[in-house]
């Protein structure tokens, strides 16, 4: 039996609600998490070309500074305005990006908004490679910004909705190692083209991209849509045989029919206590309900935003995207270029931790702990940099213990915040709002990251009228790590080993300082009575809502 004769009516066992785990479901999250390669090489590459020689010829007109004159070697750099724009505009782009991305996906699908923005990046990728001056490379960077934010979403919001739930903070965590790989790719090729005295040095790095795009958007052709996005569509057989594709199980499989039936009680339940009204009214539901309520859409929105804006005020990204700057100014480093690529293979070789990490020991606590480990080695790092660590010091040893430090700061956010901040945002939305939820969420990761790709220049810069903070903007980012870790341990509730249903309902019955305790005791297709009523996958949205949205006993 096949399509609409399989008839599906869930189970009030809560062990049952989702297929064994196939190598089939990991390798299709595995692809889909490529996506983080466009945000890590991005970031990665910028860092680098701004302090390239010919790019800073390029783009500003000064000449090589002579052998020896320490005058000119200090003025040679881009003016931290520029900096600021080049590095901050893609941000830009990537923020509404996102937000608007929820949207799409709701209407065209997960699968077909990634393929969406590769599209738009590749245009961003070839007015950024055919640069010579600010008047291209930036409406470049904010078109490629455009697109990365329509992937940085929405690779998310489709992962969380495929994974199988033993391993789904895993396989999530496996975009923030794409991101980590696309840095060190990045740093790779500007470090291999950095001393080339043509437009080659900063082109090749850029056009390297194009193949992300290629890759990601072709692969994506041959995989399957969310199940959950088609239920969402009431379209209950396509659903059924996307599951089948990612569960590895025929579609006749009670388990299939099982999983299914508990998306559907899940959505119609949700859509009971939120119902679907206007555009703009459906926008609304994001905040609905009260923010000292738990499990309302205020919270769970609040709580996504704050939870991307918190990992970018760690101040991991200064070091990504001003790392090359900063290091030069510690005055003891003859390659600053070199000491930015240990500092992405430490963020490459920390990530995988968290694979383990975060499925035993759970979101919350590695949270906690990640926080905790970074306010240690941020203020250590800035105490070393206002005493022995200064400049005028020319103490290579304090610089190397900074440096260290400085790599260990990174290890705590690759194995903790970096991952579990993508885990958590994918998994706390209920179905009618988890698209725009994400991409909500998703743009605040973007704004905050404009945000600090802004001000940064002007914080550590030399120029009349900037801070000229040096190793002191350390203390600044481990007191933001500070309120970092409170939110963590008031606001973040521990979602490990639940499937996205079981999330919605631990959200209702329990606060996060308890959440880790909590165990699933009933099924929302026992909830919804259609345990005992039974729903034919052929059956029109209509006729969904008649069975299932009257409820127990109806």
């Amino acid at each position: 039996m096949a399509g609409g004769g399989v008839v599906i009516s869930g189970t009030a066992d809560t062990g049952r609600v989702e297929a064994p785990i196939t190598i089939r479901a990991y390798l299709i999250c595995a692809f889909a998490a490529f996506g983080g390669i466009f945000f890590g090489y991005d970031t990665g590459w910028m860092s680098g070309v701004l302090a390239m020689p010919y790019f800073i010829r390029q783009y500003t007109g000064l000449p090589y500074p002579a052998t020896g004159d320490a005058d000119a070697k200090k003025a040679f750099h881009l003016p931290a305005s520029d900096q600021s724009l080049t590095t901050s505009i893609l941000s830009c782009g990537t923020f509404f990006g996102a937000i608007i991305a929820g949207d799409v996906a709701d209407f065209i699908g997960r699968r077909t908004t990634i393929i969406t923005g590769c599209g738009i990046f590749t245009i961003g990728c070839i007015l950024q490679t055919a640069s010579t001056s600010l008047g291209l490379m930036v409406p470049g960077r904010l078109i490629c910004g455009f697109g990365v934010g329509f992937i940085s979403a929405i690779v998310i919001l489709y992962m969380s909705e495929i994974a199988p739930k033993a391993v789904r903070g895993a396989v999530v965590a496996g975009y923030q190692f794409c991101i980590t790989i696309g840095i060190l790719l990045a740093n790779c090729v500007v470090y291999a083209t950095q001393n080339r005295d043509d437009t080659g040095s900063y082109r090749i790095p850029i056009a390297i991209q194009f193949l992300w795009a290629i890759i990601l958007a072709a692969g994506l052709f041959f995989l399957p849509e969310s199940p959950r996005y088609f239920v969402k569509k009431g379209k209950l057989e396509q659903a059924a045989k996307a599951l089948s594709t990612v569960r590895g199980q025929p579609i006749e499989s009670d388990y299939i029919k099982d999983e299914i039936a508990e998306i559907v009680a899940n959505h119609e339940y949700e859509l009971q206590v939120v119902p679907q009204t206007t555009y703009l009214g459906s926008w609304a539901n994001c905040f609905k309900g009260s923010i000292l309520k738990g499990s309302s859409n205020s919270r769970r929105t609040t709580v996504g935003i704050l939870m991307q804006m918190m990992q970018q005020l760690t101040g991991i990204n200064f070091i990504f995207y001003f790392g090359n700057v900063f290091f030069t100014s510690l005055g003891t480093i003859s390659n600053p270029f070199l000491i930015s690529l240990i500092t992405t293979l430490v963020n490459v070789c920390s990530t995988p931790i968290s694979f383990w990490t975060v499925e035993r020991f759970g979101r919350r606590k590695i949270l906690i702990i990640g926080g905790s480990g970074m306010v240690i080695m941020q203020f250590i790092v800035g105490i070393i940099g206002v005493t022995a660590g200064r400049e005028s010091q020319h103490n290579s040893s304090a610089v190397s213990a900074m440096i260290a430090f400085i790599c260990f700061n990174i290890s705590f956010f690759a194995a903790t915040w970096g991952p579990c901040a993508w885990v958590v945002i994918g998994e706390i939305f209920p179905l009618p709002i988890r698209s725009r939820g994400v991409g909500l969420s998703t743009s605040s990761n973007w704004f905050w990251n404009c945000i600090i790709a802004t001000i940064t220049p002007y914080l550590v810069g030399t120029e009349k009228g900037d801070a000229n903070l040096g190793a002191k903007v350390f203390f600044l980012w481990g007191s933001l790590c500070c309120l970092s870790t409170a939110f963590a341990y008031f606001l973040v509730p521990e979602t490990k080993g639940l499937s996205l249903e079981q999330v919605d309902q631990m959200m209702e019955e329990t606060t996060p300082r308890r959440s880790a305790a909590w165990k699933p005791h009933k099924t929302f297709a026992s909830e919804m009575g259609l345990t005992e009523k039974g729903l034919s996958i052929s059956a029109p949205a209509g006729e969904i809502r008649e069975v299932v949205g009257k409820g127990k006993g109806a």
